[in-house]
Parts: structure tokens; sequence; C-alpha cells
């Protein structure tokens, strides 16, 4: 065996250690809670020089996906981390990757699949990639996720497999705990078990051109799906000649499915991954009673283990089978049905089988779960009769009489009207805003209630309030994911006093103009009132301008006649401050680390307010909430040109406190700064026409971005002489972009 040290690690600590040691040549990666901090530790790691993985932040799951698969078709060693509805976004992905057989490895850390959102574990998400084709080992602790992590790879490499293999882990449970765990001291023997990348056709030979993925048709399709079969035939020899391999290296050996105590149990329980291991205790105290159960958890999901369940079933009465996940309308999940198909081609099986959904939504599994799985299948095994085959445990009876009161009262319209006045100047046809004093302005009751859990200093609602305080009448909103949404919407209370929406990071856009469009052909047909006026406006941020910015365009080109309000913290905050696109070249994030070998972030920000100028929408702005009357006068323009015109787009720079490491109190100095050292320039673009709207220059407001960047502990290491290059370069295109905005402004058609 080689040498191992002992540590206390969680499931994500493992994970990305089994990477470092690998080695991948690439890892697409996208945030997404719990599996971000594989990513995150993964890049730490980076920073201090101990792998050479090749690390690249996609624009969204989707993106990350396609990554991998590029990246695999070039014959390299490719991994990824995602979970829940990441997952879902990738999932067309992941039977391309299978079925073109380029192997690679998927940490899943489960969690719950929304809506509504929840960011704890279940396995709703795991048994979306049943179907797929990938092999699917489970991890049932962090040592399992760094073992499984080593041999995953060289399952789907085996030339007989050729496959991608998820390895999955319970989000939380495993991902976050810390247990005591093993590892090899040297990677050098991680990377002997695993030797080295197997030969084979791939897109970087120009000698030996290959087509990969071609078009199919009638009958060669299913001759490959009959190929995909014969690899997971394969896999199911393949997987133990691996795991008694890799016992003899680590001493730890993994069979196909795991029992307990069932060499004579009556009555036994099935679960995956963590929940197995509270109930052995359980399991124990019975047997100390004389009472004989035993628990079957498999280690491996794909290929399905049938013949290990059905010698493991075979002399017990009845077997309780908890799961995670349901399928909807189906009596029962999936790994029951699998189960029960398992045992009916066994003649000789008569256990008898009853299904509990468990746990959905992170609900903890307690010794008490079990043991009232226990004496289910103890019951039915000793009357020989199942009460329920199918039902829930752990559900909470509702009371109808007990629904939670409105803690404040829906704005009324006469509060929110009459205040800011834009109008249409006859002439020029310039949208004229008449903004009223500081102290009316303050009078305007808050459209968001305050009591929210944002952390202190967080300028998402000083902005936003802003915002509300220039929009008339009416308002809906929707909240794409982000933090925003999450501190004020946690059941069940709302801090929304008008009617608020949910969408995740990628389609708030499309699902707001679907709202929209749906409300003026209700009036069309004279479903709502003709003289019914609602401005509808989503609220996006935290990185939805990346994985949103498809739906975004397809908005704009399409011109709904709504407000995309999108405020920019620099970084994904919500998932723990993470790279976004929205991230200035050099900042430090939990994914662009300083270190000897990284100086924070490797390229510069996306400019969103110049690519949505771009699809010739009829406004576009930017604000600060230092500058009060010009973002209100903003936020009646926009409000004019989404009802007369189409869609409208706004972005708002907003502090981070917690994130940016700056002072809570400087909220209002940090972002000024951002705007007199014009990197965040204040402007509009209205029916394709730019105007500066405070120029620093002219006012003799103008400070060099070391002012600004030395408000924040995320970018003072900029200030040393050891990253001069890169303050050179930030400054640089600070300036380009300056220079671009001043010639728009001069320009008559620009």
């Amino acid at each position: 065996m080689a040498n191992q040290k002992v540590d206390l690690m969680t499931g994500n600590e493992m994970a990305a250690l089994a990477v470092a040691q690998i080695n991948y040549h690439v890892m697409g990666y996208y945030p997404i809670t719990p599996s971000t901090e594989v990513a995150e530790f993964l890049d730490e790691m980076g920073a201090e020089g101990e792998h050479t993985v090749r690390m690249i932040p996609a624009d969204g799951e989707h993106g990350a996906a396609g990554i991998c698969y590029g990246a695999a078709a070039g014959g390299g060693r490719v991994t990824n981390a995602t979970s829940a509805n990441g997952l879902l976004y990738s999932i067309e992905q992941l039977p391309v990757q299978s079925g073109t057989r380029l192997p690679m490895v998927l940490n899943l850390v489960t969690r719950s699949v929304s809506g509504p959102l929840d960011i704890r574990g279940d396995h709703s998400d795991l048994y979306f990639t049943l179907n797929t084709g990938w092999v699917i080992l489970l991890a049932r602790d962090p040592q399992a996720v760094y073992d499984l992590n080593v041999m995953a790879l060289r399952i789907g490499e085996h030339p007989d497999v050729r496959l991608p293999v998820i390895v999955a882990y319970d989000g939380f449970f495993t991902s976050h705990q810390k247990r005591r765990v093993r590892y090899f001291e040297a990677a050098q023997a991680v990377r002997d078990f695993l030797g080295p990348v197997p030969a084979g056709p791939h897109a970087l030979d120009p000698r030996h051109p290959v087509t990969i993925g071609p078009y199919m048709n009638d009958p060669d399709l299913i001759n490959n799906k009959y190929q995909l079969k014969l690899a997971m035939d394969a896999a199911y020899r393949v997987i133990p000649e691996v795991f008694a391999a890799y016992a003899r290296l680590s001493g730890r050996y993994y069979p196909l499915v795991d029992l307990y105590r069932m060499e004579d149990a009556e009555a036994a329980i099935v679960l995956l991954n963590s929940a197995a291991e509270t109930a052995k205790d359980v399991a124990d105290r019975l047997r100390a009673q004389g009472v004989r159960v035993g628990i079957v958890s498999p280690n491996v999901l794909r290929p399905f283990p049938a013949d290990e369940i059905r010698r493991a079933l075979r002399g017990v009465k009845a077997v309780l089978i908890g799961e995670r996940a349901d399928s909807y309308g189906g009596h029962g999940g999936n790994l029951s049905h699998e189960v029960k198909a398992a045992l009916k081609d066994d003649p000789e099986n008569r256990t008898l089988c009853l299904t509990r959904i468990y746990g959905l939504g992170g609900k903890d599994f307690l010794a008490s779960d079990a043991e009232a799985f226990f004496a289910e299948a103890l019951q039915a095994a000793a009357t020989g009769t199942v009460v329920a085959a199918y039902d829930y445990h752990g559900v909470t009876p509702g009371d109808p009489g007990r629904a939670p009161p409105p803690v404040m009262a829906p704005l009324s319209r006469e509060e929110t009207s009459g205040l800011v006045k834009a109008e249409q100047d006859p002439v020029t046809g310039e949208i004229k805003v008449k903004v009223p004093p500081p102290r009316e302005l303050m009078a305007r009751p808050k459209r968001l209630a305050p009591g929210h859990g944002a952390c202190p200093g967080c300028g998402i609602f000083g902005a936003l309030d802003q915002f509300f305080k220039g929009l008339e009448g009416d308002v809906v909103v929707l909240y794409q994911t982000g933090c925003a949404m999450v501190v004020t919407t946690g059941y069940p209370y709302t801090a929304h006093r008008v009617t608020y929406l949910h969408n995740l990071f990628q389609n708030g856009a499309a699902t707001l103009s679907g709202l929209v469009e749906m409300f003026h052909e209700r009036q069309r047909r004279g479903e709502l009132p003709a003289d019914e006026d609602i401005t509808f406006v989503m609220v996006t941020g935290d990185g939805g301008m990346d994985i949103g910015m498809g739906p975004a365009i397809g908005t704009a080109l399409r011109n709904h006649r709504l407000i995309i309000v999108e405020y920019d913290n620099e970084g994904y905050m919500n998932t723990g401050s993470q790279l976004s696109y929205s991230t200035p070249l050099g900042h430090a994030t939990s994914t662009s680390h300083v270190g000897p070998a990284a100086s924070g972030k490797t390229f510069h920000h996306k400019d969103t307010a110049q690519i949505m100028a771009a699809t010739n929408i009829p406004y576009v702005f930017t604000g600060v909430e230092a500058f009060t009357n010009d973002l209100v006068r903003k936020a009646a323009k926009a409000q004019w040109y989404a009802k007369h015109e189409g869609l409208v787009y706004g972005k708002l720079l907003i502090t981070c406190p917690l994130n940016w490491r700056s002072e809570e109190r400087l909220g209002t100095r940090v972002v000024e700064a951002a705007v007199n050292s014009c990197f965040f320039p204040l402007y509009e673009v209205a029916g394709g026409k730019t105007k500066i709207t405070h120029n620093p220059e002219e006012r003799g407001k103008r400070v060099p971005a070391s002012e600004w960047l030395k408000l924040m502990g995320k970018t003072r290491h900029l200030l040393k002489p050891e990253y001069a290059e890169e303050l050179k370069a930030f400054e640089a295109e600070v300036e380009r972009r300056w220079a671009r905005l001043k010639a728009r402004h001069e320009h008559p058609l620009l």
C-alpha cells in the first residue's frame, strides 16, 4: 500500500484534493451551492502552485458542460462539479457526451431541484441522470468522495468502457461536514494508479481527422445505443476489478453494494449515501436486542447492481426502500422501481416492498427516522402484509386556519403616484423629468419593506429603493435567483409590498416577457380592465447577466415593454463571492485568488450596458446610489420608455462590503469613487444616442483608479509593486472605455 496521511476534511475538500492529485487537464465550471467549494478550493490550490489544472469559468452550467465536452474531445482528462438546477440546465449535454464515448468525471453534490428554491440536499437531481448513459458512483462520506473520484477516472477510461462518470454525494451532509479521512501522501501514487491517458481518437490530430457527433439516422442510432449498452455491461465487469485494485493500493475496499448486518436479516431498509450511515447505529442497537435487521446501500447506481440486490434480499421478508426523491405520479421513486424489478426477476424471492419518500429539501434523517423505517419493515415482515406500499415520511400537516397574515399592507396606487413626472418634449422628443426635493422622495412608501436578511451595508436595497422612487403607479417585479431574491422571500414571509415572481438565473427575462404579453393579451380580450396600468421590472444580479444573457438579448430583440435592472456587485455573491464576468481584471474572489502563481481575475469585465445598447433597445442607463437625482431621473425615463417604446436596461453598481472587503459605512463613498475614476461612468443611451450624465473631468472631480481600488480589500494587492503590470492593464482598460464613451457622447449618431 502507498503511504497515506490522516486528516479531518469535508467531502468538497476531498473532491478538490483528488482533482488536484490527478492533475486534470481542464475543469470547466460554474458556481452553484453546494458544489461551488470544489472550484474554490482548486482555485486557491492553483494560486499556490499545487496543480496545473486549467480552470475555465463558464457563463452558466450549460456552457460549463460544453467546455468539458470540447475538452474531452481533445483527448485529455476533464472534470466538473455541479448541483441541482445547474445539473438540469446542462443535462442535454450529458447524453451527448456518453453517446460519443468521451470520458470525464463529474462531481454531483446532490441538492433539491427547485421550485420552490431550496439549496439543501436530496436526490431529486441525481435521479435525472439515470437515463443519460453515465456511470454513477455513490459516495456516502468524505472518504468515499476521494476514493471514488480516483477510481471513477480509471473506470471511465477503461478501453471497454470509455464513458463519463458521475460521483454523487449528499449536499451539506457530506459536502460540508468534516470527517476523519485518509489520502495518499504523494500525488504520484494516484497518477501511477491511473496511468497515462489512454490513446484513442481525438480532435487534435490533423493527420488523422475524425468526425465526432455526426448526424445519425435509422438504423444507425440504435446500433450506437446498443454499443452504449455494451459499454455499461463492460462497466459492470470492470468496476469490481478497479475497486479490487484500489483496495490493494489503499486498504479500502468498496463492493458494488454495501451490506450491513444482512447475514440473516428478516427485515431491511435500502438507503443511498449518508442516510445509510445514520441507520447503521440503529441497526446495531436493534441487533443488540435480538432483532434481525440490516441495511442495503449501493455504491454503484449505474450500471444498476441488480444481481447483488437480488442476492442481498433473497432471504428478507420485508424491505423498506427510503428515497430522497420522488417520481411524481409513479407511486414510488426510481430506486424503488428498480429494486422491485430486480426482485421480480428472481422467482424464489417473496420479499414485501415498501417505499417511503423522506428528507426532501435537506430535511435531516435522524436515528428516530431510521427506527421508524425499521419498525415499518418489521411489521410487514411479521404480518406478511403491507399497509401502505408507497407514502411519504416526515411530512408536517398544514392547518388552513393558521395561514400567515400579511406583515405589511399592499401599496395602493395613490401612494405611489403623482410625485415624479416624465414627459416628452414635443419639439426635441427628449424625455424630461422633474425630480422632487429629497424630502418628498423620502416620504414615498417603499416597495421593499425593511426587515429583510441582507448583510450589513449591502448596497442592493439602497440602490433599488432609489430606483423604485422614480416609478409611478403599480409595479410587478420578477427577481432572478440571487442575494436580493434570497434575503427578501424566506418562506412564509416576504419583504415585497407588490406582486413578486421568481425564476432562475438563466430565464428571468423570458419569464417576465411572457407575463407582460399575457397582461396585454388579456386586456385586449377584455379579461382585465383596459385602464389597468402596470410597470414590469426584472431585478437581476449576482451573475444573472452571465447565465441569463441569452434570454435577456432575446427579450431585447423582441422588444417587450419591461425594465431589466441589474445590480452589479461584481461577482456571484449569493454563492460565496466567485468571479463573474462583471468582476474586473485583477480583483480577488473565491475563484480568482491571489498568490505566488495567481494575481486575481485574469480577464477584463463584461460591459453589459454596451452589449444591451447594441441590441438597439429604446433606453439603456447606468446609475449609483451616490447620485440620487441622476438615478431617480433615469428611473422615470425608464418607465416612460417601457410604457411607450419597449425594453429598458439599467445597470446599478452596488457595494458588497462582505465580499469587497470594504467598510460598511463607506458604501456611498466607494461607488462615488468608482464613478469619478471613470471605472463606472454614468450615462444613458436613448434612441441610440449616448449622453454622459456625469463627467468628472468637466466637474474637476476625476480621481485615479487607485483611489477607488484602495477602498476595497479585494483590490489593495494591485497597489503593491509586484502587481504593477496588472494595475497598468486595469487602468489602461478604464481609460480606453472612457475615451470610447466620450467619443460616442460627442458623435451625433452614437
